[in-house]
């Protein structure tokens, strides 16, 4: 396999598991705001996505897969709200622990990358197909 494919199997394996990891951080975002229904249940709990190297047999190269994503052990938020139906007896309710500011950040560093990984796909076409002509 040439250089310029195994470029490009990288970069789309990069664009595949940042892909991933915006539908992970998008759910984050939307349940945010989702909180138990019952004093005894517990809100929606952030996820985290991991990455691994893997070797890719067919190709020869080492790329990016995502490797699990896990729950965020971190703490549930509390909040006062004692007209809520999930408050306890003290009047306070478990939210999420999804922070949105750090979910936006998580956001954009996965889509740079997966624009980084577009642009390595578009440099090597133009360049396989600019060696083209020049055979031409």
């Amino acid at each position: 396999m040439d250089e310029l494919s195994k470029s490009t199997s990288i970069a789309i394996a990069g664009m595949k598991a940042q892909s991933q990891r915006l539908r992970i951080v998008s759910e984050n975002l939307a349940n945010a705001d989702s909180t138990a229904q019952t004093p005894e249940g517990t809100p929606y709990r952030r996820k985290v996505v991991t990455f691994k190297n893997e070797l890719d047999r067919a190709t020869g190269v080492n790329s990016v897969k995502v490797d699990k994503v896990r729950p965020d052990t971190a703490e549930f938020q509390r909040r006062f709200d004692p007209k809520h139906p999930a408050a306890d007896r003290d009047g306070y309710i478990l939210a999420p622990n999804v922070n949105p500011l750090i979910e936006l950040m998580d956001m954009r560093e996965a889509q740079r990358s997966y624009e980084a990984n577009m642009n390595v796909i578009t440099t090597s076409r133009t360049m396989l197909s600019r060696t083209v002509e020049m055979l031409r």
